[in-house]
């Protein structure tokens, strides 16, 4: 749907696949445990058939979040299990797909943590919006016993809305359309579910608008320098010790006279040297991993000492 640059010298498949499962990215686990769920659930539907089960496969009414209160009361696991479980293939390579896509725009300005943060609270607003319609709206009064709702597109469409809400002068190149804003992908996304909302497929829909709620108001928040999340930050992380504190001002105390004071010209090319040296070692990881593979530091450190910026088309 976009264009990267690959690999100059070529990659097999084989090759790829394995590069893609060394990563262990937040966005490779979403894809892995996606596809790992589907299989599961092929093999017990395949289990099903042999049997000539009558039940058909139970593990999907096990996973999938139902629109009866009665129902989810009774597997309440249901709102974050749904969110991974697909039962055709298509609707799988579909979500994967935009999830990737999704993902890879998505990670050019943001963590890994935000990433999955955004992929659950979009399947739970999801969840929260399909079963609250079903039992609100009076033209689901026959069927909100029976709804089930299954499938990552409210979680892919969170992470969508939310990159666009970011940043919604961010381009794409598309293979037809040509370069586009990806804001636009977004929203032309979000009218095709309200738009068809009566033409079937009616609990996803709904899903899917719950997903993008929870994306553009992450997004809106992120943008405007306010983390919601960040109480979960601060509760995982130590707080800093006098001794370290100490530590920290002496080291950079030593730095400024290091930097105010005048060097020799042995000195000043041994510095001249190492900052070459990282220089050329952050450009081989950005060829081949790709710019959002750079940690905060290299990112600063290659910022500081290229004269100017770096964008990702």
């Amino acid at each position: 749907m976009f264009h990267q640059r690959g690999n100059r010298g070529g990659m097999s498949v084989g090759e790829a696949l394995k590069a893609f499962l060394a990563q262990k990215t937040a966005l490779n686990i979403l894809l892995l445990i996606n596809v790992g769920v589907w299989v599961l659930v092929m093999l017990v539907g395949l289990a099903a058939w042999l049997a000539k089960s009558e039940s058909g496969n139970v593990l999907v009414r096990y996973l999938a979040v139902p629109s009866a209160l009665s129902s989810l009361s009774h597997r309440p696991w249901t709102v974050l299990s749904y969110m991974f479980l697909h039962e055709r293939f298509w609707h799988l390579f579909f979500n994967m797909w935009m999830l990737y896509f999704g993902g890879m725009v998505f990670k050019q300005f943001l963590s890994d943590a935000k990433l999955v943060w955004t992929y659950l609270l979009g399947g739970l607003f999801g969840a929260l919006f399909f079963v609250g319609a079903y039992n609100i709206f009076p033209v689901f009064e026959e069927t909100k016993t029976i709804g089930l709702a299954l499938g990552a597109s409210a979680s892919v469409i969170s992470i969508l809305v939310a990159a666009a809400a970011y940043r919604p002068d961010y381009e794409v190149n598309l293979l037809i359309l040509g370069r586009m804003r990806f804001m636009w992908i977004a929203i032309i996304m979000v009218a095709i579910d309200l738009l068809t909302l009566q033409n079937g497929n009616v609990g996803g829909h709904i899903a899917h608008i719950g997903g993008a709620f929870w994306g553009f108001i992450y997004g809106m928040l992120l943008r405007r320098g306010f983390d919601m999340l960040f109480v979960f930050k601060r509760q995982g992380k130590p707080r800093p010790t006098r001794f370290k504190v100490v530590k920290e001002k002496k080291k950079r105390k030593e730095k400024q006279a290091r930097t105010q004071r005048p060097v020799s010209d042995e000195e000043y090319n041994r510095r001249k040297a190492e900052t070459e040296r990282d220089m050329d070692a952050i450009l081989d990881k950005i060829a081949k991993n790709g710019y959002s593979a750079l940690t905060k530091e290299e990112k600063d450190f290659l910022f500081s000492n290229s004269g100017k910026g770096h964008t990702n088309g």
